[in-house]
């Protein structure tokens, strides 16, 4: 999941696995799988940021996790 914000300073989270495309129009607009949109502050690249951040945490934890099992 990561955090974004509204135009309207509203922070909401997304998971970032359900994104399908992410458009510069030029606000931000990501288009989910199911179709559903948000217009957003962040920047393009910021979200992509986001998103490898994300999946870093994710691949960390699950190392961790492995070691401890071993």
């Amino acid at each position: 999941m990561i955090k974004l914000t509204k135009l309207n300073n509203e922070i909401f989270v997304v998971n970032c696995n359900q994104i399908e495309s992410i458009e510069k129009i030029p606000e931000t607009k990501i288009v989910l799988m199911n179709k559903d949109f948000y217009i957003v502050q962040e920047d393009l690249d910021e979200i992509i940021e986001k998103i490898i951040e994300f999946n870093a945490k994710i691949t960390d934890l699950n190392k961790r996790i492995q070691i401890v099992q071993d």
